[in-house]
């Protein structure tokens, strides 16, 4: 029986191995889908093919197979709650695919599926157990007659050739763009599989004994805005098949969950919850513990592959999907009663079972785990907030848990649907679970709302038909005799562009950089072939597809299609980014020498005139760490190290052999750009650097800070920023220094100055023994210090008279204590009291009078301050809450409290005295 691991090979071999034309092995790109905010996760094989399918991006090679990551558990793919309790619901999966971009269509890629799935030399699956799909036409696209006739060619009895429609066998990439219809590979798993007591169905029964395995999608229309199919110049192909599903049918099991691919991860899981793992548990599906272990061991590799591909849990996007997925995996190890953290440790289960097939687990397996334990305790303390909201739910659900509560305690605090349920049902409570389920479809609904996205459009034939820009900006700031091969005026293709006109400009050849891995692009100008007259000025530079770099511009003189210009960058803004950039690896590589090798960049920004990096990191960096980092790297700077560029490096060489960091982010071709900075820092870099890290000059790190859960970023200046900042300190240096009174150590060092000079000795030696003992900082520092010290004994004295002031003004307050139906109600002014103090005057005048109301205002600021004190024997008549509504009204403000003791604020200091009138007849009505 083949393992997981090899079936995996064996795919991607028999596409490799095609004699003739083999296809390019591509590894897989990351969960996190590059520069395409239209998806949440890759959830598909073709997603990092996507701009080649759509003419934005070239590659060196016209075939291809791949075994992707996926994940499926947010947006439109968003059915959580069914992993761990189907055979088939996964978060994470493995799409294994072949692809043809203009190449092979639909003849080829039906004969090379069936293939490798019945020929006995590969994979050798029944013919009898198989079933095909085929698009039966619908919405005015025809019927796939072609492909019926191929699988019909291929021995496929046509009594096992079936025709679907548009929601099964025809897809589309989005509302417009490439689309066409498709055909499904379907094996039937037998009587057992299915899940819905259907034992003698027929295809297509949907009980689940019959399982799509492969799908095969015939890119062959381009959908216009209009809705328009119109046939795409070279039909495309692209496949998918889930590894999970192959390898069960390929062992001879039903679940995804009893193959190899699982098992390691449920025995684990078992271990570290302490659940005994019998065969009847393993086998029974429905079994509660057994559905736990699965959610644990499902969500134990999302968890592993999504962190270790950027993502950390958040509140929302992406991190809040992960966090989601954590929290359910933690929730069901308490299901099983494993109170303490133990997911984290699923995480090297994880590694050991996967590494051969992703190595990188192996580095970044560690800081997985570190990110899972936070999250686990984290979420240990929101949990017990759950349980309880949930115990107060139930304690007053006057006979049934309203399905929205729940559903808040489900989406917020991580509380699992079915324990809810038995909570409720062990209470004698219904559960509310149409209000819940509705409440499930709105969130569904906001989520797909949030992703729903941009479909990408096909690349503006402008560009598309372009040749390459041959990039010259790493050896050079001018090229001349440059051709116009293109002008975008207004989204649209032009035969010129005016004078004032703004637009972009396509060069045969240029030494523009455009925009990319964060640098900003190229400024500068357009010269007319003389060389005299500026003909455009260039304000930035960006690919609209991958090789041709447009410029964007302001012409200065009309600009025709065919003119030869002479292109001339910005060498002095060209030469600040370029510091900027070597310092930022520079920085990254100090942040993980400071931190740890948990650091991974996750954005940066490379502009002219400064440079932002943003890394994992789980805290805040102390000052002293900046410090080292800040030193650490300025002593590469002033070692001058030589700054190498390594070009056309095959990927797999500058990840294994030279170490190079690949970017969070980023998507690399086969041959990439080693920068590489002595032994201090290797990356993949296609940006613009210095010959030497002496040209930074300097490297300034300003401030650090959060950007969200678990990233941190730091900003830093070079070179003539450097200066122009530590010009600025010193300013505020020497102004502190004319203020700020000496300590007495300055003092005695200024004298010890004075007096070693009298003597010879240099003064440099001096002045720097006396800079040692106190800087102007420390010295400011001890000043405000002492100065703040000054202000708060100044305001508890001031305060302190203000009281004092106001309990005197008392003194004689009989005269404005009157008798309200038998009730003492007293009304009083004192202004320029807080809160606190007005507290402490009611309780005094309370005392005082023994049995009353006492209502006291204050104004300071233009602000009001109101507070009403009702003895204790009297609440039951009078409520201090009902006393200070409407006077607080009279002044503009409201408020509330305790029966005894109630507060207000207001606006309107003019009118204090007639609301403190207004007190005692409000007191008279509540006695009525």
């Amino acid at each position: 029986m083949p393992t997981g691991s090899e079936i995996r090979r064996k795919f991607l071999d028999f596409f490799v191995q095609q004699k003739g034309r083999p296809h390019k092995e591509v590894h897989s790109s990351s969960l996190v889908p590059a520069n395409d905010p239209t998806l949440l996760f890759t959830n598909a094989g073709m997603n990092q093919f996507k701009d080649v399918f759509l003419g934005l991006e070239k590659r060196d090679y016209s075939r291809a197979t791949t075994s992707q990551k996926c994940v499926r558990a947010g947006g439109k793919h968003n059915d959580l709650e069914n992993v761990g309790f189907t055979n088939r619901h996964h978060t994470f999966f493995e799409m294994l695919g072949n692809f043809s971009f203009g190449d092979y269509f639909k003849k080829e890629a039906i004969a090379f599926a069936w293939e490798l799935i019945t020929s006995k030399e590969w994979w050798g699956i029944d013919k009898n157990k198989l079933y095909v799909t085929i698009f039966n036409g619908e919405g005015g696209v025809p019927r796939d007659a072609e492909a019926y006739d191929l699988w019909a060619a291929q021995g496929v009895p046509k009594d096992r050739i079936f025709k679907m429609g548009l929601k099964d066998n025809f897809w589309q990439m989005g509302d417009t763009g490439p689309c066409g219809p498709c055909s499904e590979v379907h094996y039937d798993m037998g009587r057992a599989a299915s899940d819905q007591g259907h034992p003698d169905c027929a295809f297509s029964c949907d009980c689940g004994r019959y399982v799509e395995i492969w799908n095969l999608v015939f890119m062959q229309f381009d959908r216009d805005a209009s809705g328009k199919l119109n046939p795409l110049p070279k039909p495309s192909i692209d496949t998918g098949m889930g590894l999970e599903r192959v390898t069960a049918v390929l062992q001879g099991v039903v679940s995804n969950y009893d193959t190899d691919l699982f098992t390691p991860l449920i025995r684990r899981a078992a271990e570290l919850t302490g659940t005994s793992l019998t065969k009847e548990l393993e086998k029974e599906a429905k079994a509660k513990s057994a559905a736990s272990l699965r959610v644990i061991a499902d969500h134990a590799r999302a968890a592993t592959f999504l962190i270790s591909d950027g993502v950390l849990p958040s509140n929302e996007g992406r991190g809040y999907v992960l966090r989601k997925i954590i929290r359910r995996a933690i929730t069901h190890g308490r299901l099983l009663g494993q109170m303490k953290a133990f997911l984290h440790e699923m995480v090297f289960a994880v590694r050991d079972l996967m590494r051969d097939a992703y190595p990188e687990l192996n580095e970044t397996a560690d800081r997985v785990a570190k990110t899972v334990h936070i999250e686990e305790t984290r979420f240990s303390h929101t949990l017990d907030v759950g349980l309880d909201k949930l115990e107060d739910l139930l304690k007053n659900s006057k006979g049934q848990l309203v399905g929205a509560e729940a559903f808040k305690l489900y989406d917020t605090f991580g509380m699992p649907l079915d324990f809810m349920q038995d909570a409720a049902r062990d209470r004698g409570v219904a559960f509310d679970q149409s209000g819940f389920d509705h409440a499930m479809a709105e969130q569904k609904n906001r989520a797909r709302a949030s992703w729903k996205g941009a479909a990408k459009q096909i690349a503006n034939p402008a560009y598309q038909q372009l040749p390459k820009s041959i990039f010259e900006g790493y050896r050079q700031t001018r090229s001349d005799g440059c051709e116009v091969l293109a002008i975008i005026h207004n989204g649209q293709g032009s035969r010129d562009l005016k004078a004032g006109e703004s637009g972009e400009v396509i060069l045969d050849h240029t030494p523009f950089y455009a925009e990319s891995g964060g640098q900003v692009g190229d400024q500068g100008w357009f010269y007319s072939d003389d060389h005299n007259t500026v003909v455009a000025e260039v304000t930035g530079c960006y690919s609209p597809i991958q090789g041709v770099r447009a410029h964007q511009v302001i012409a200065r003189q009309t600009l025709r299609v065919g003119d030869k210009v002479v292109a001339v960058v910005n060498a002095e803004v060209r030469q600040s980014t370029m510091r900027n950039h070597t310092a930022t690896h520079l920085l990254h590589a100090g942040l993980r020498e400071v931190l740890g090798k948990h650091v991974k960049q996750a954005g940066s920004l490379v502009a002219p005139n400064h440079l932002r990096f943003d890394f994992s990191h789980f805290a805040a960096v102390e000052d002293e760490e900046l410090q080292d980092i800040e030193d650490i790297i300025n002593q590469e700077v002033l070692r001058n190290v030589k700054v190498e560029t390594l070009t056309d490096v095959p990927i797999d060489d500058a990840i294994n052999t030279y170490r190079a960091m690949a970017l969070f982010g980023e998507k690399y071709g086969d041959k990439v750009r080693v920068v590489r900075i002595g032994d201090f820092s290797t990356e993949l870099c296609g940006g613009t650097h210095t010959a030497a890290t002496g040209e930074i000059g300097l490297i300034k790190i300003l401030k650090e800070g959060s950007v969200s859960s678990g990233v941190r970023r730091v900003e830093a200046i070079t070179g003539e920023g450097s200066l122009r900042h530590f010009r600025t300190d010193h300013e505020l240096e020497v102004m502190v220094s004319r203020f700020v009174v000496p300590t007495p150590s300055a003092r005695s060092g200024q004298a010890l100055a004075q007096k070693t000079r009298k003597d010879g000795a240099p003064s440099s030696d001096i002045d720097q023994a006396h800079s040692e003992k106190t800087s102007p900082a420390e010295a400011l520092r001890a000043e405000l210090d002492k100065k703040d010290s000054e202000i708060k004994r100044l305001t508890r004295e001031l305060d302190q008279t203000r009281m004092n002031s106001a309990s005197s003004s008392t003194a004689n307050i009989g005269e404005r204590v009157k008798d309200v139906k038998g009730v003492k109600v007293l009304a009083h002014r004192v202004d320029n009291l807080e809160r606190a103090q007005l507290r402490t005057l009611v309780d005094q005048l309370r005392d005082k009078i023994g049995s009353g109301v006492v209502v006291l205002g204050s104004a300071s600021n233009g602000s009001v301050s109101l507070i009403v004190g009702v003895t204790k024997d009297l609440t039951g008549r009078v409520q201090a809450g009902k006393v200070i509504g409407p006077v607080a009204q009279k002044v503009g403000g409201k408020g509330g409290g305790r029966p005894d003791l109630a507060e207000a604020g207001g606006k309107d200091a003019g009118a204090l005295d007639a609301a403190l009138d207004e007190a005692y007849a409000v007191v008279e009505s509540l006695l009525q």
